[in-house]
């Protein structure tokens, strides 16, 4: 089964998530990307680490899918989130300060992203994503962040499109993506 959380930061995403994967009622394994580069982001991993239960196992992975196949198919995968491990296969791709994109990040943005992907949408086992919906608010000002904002859309569009459960979280509710229409309705 896939499950996928998404919405807007600090809306209660990774909270549902994890009741989805306990409720699996397999081992939990969660993935994450963040790293501590600085005081404010290990506190912030300090934090999520302080919410899960301790009998859920923490892997930090990198930007190459090959993690993925690691995680033994009898625990349920929670990661959290797409757009950190995403992000990690992004900073090499052009400096944070670049006044414009280099010819062929694009492409190979998503190439990553598509092996990544590609990985969760082929495990055996349970799996839940996390994932942020950006782009809602203003255009980053820089090509690196219009980058992420672009290529973690189309990849959460696919997660979504292919998974079991889909939920939006706002405001620690959850709407069913699933429930609702593909298309709009023109009505008169």
């Amino acid at each position: 089964m896939l499950g996928v959380v998404t919405g807007p930061v600090r809306s209660g995403k990774s909270r549902v998530a994890l009741d989805l994967a306990l409720k699996t009622g397999r081992p939990v394994v969660v993935a994450v990307g963040g790293r501590a580069d600085d005081e404010e982001m290990a506190r912030r991993i300090r934090q999520h680490q302080a919410d899960r239960p301790g009998d859920v196992r923490v892997i930090e992975v990198d930007a190459d899918p090959a993690w993925v196949a690691v995680v033994p198919a009898e625990a349920c995968l929670l990661v959290d989130c797409l757009g950190t491990v995403l992000g990690l296969g992004m900073v090499d791709l052009m400096p944070d300060d670049a006044e414009v994109s280099p010819a062929g990040a694009e492409e190979r943005a998503d190439s990553r992203a598509q092996a990544l992907v590609d990985a969760l949408l082929a495990r055996g086992g349970d799996t839940v994503v996390v994932g942020n919906e950006v782009g809602w608010g203003i255009v980053p000002a820089t090509p690196l962040g219009r980058l992420f904002r672009d290529v973690n859309g189309r990849a959460m569009r696919v997660l979504v499109e292919a998974a079991d459960v889909a939920v939006l979280v706002v405001a620690g509710r959850c709407i069913d993506l699933k429930k609702m229409p593909r298309e709009a309705q023109w009505t008169r």
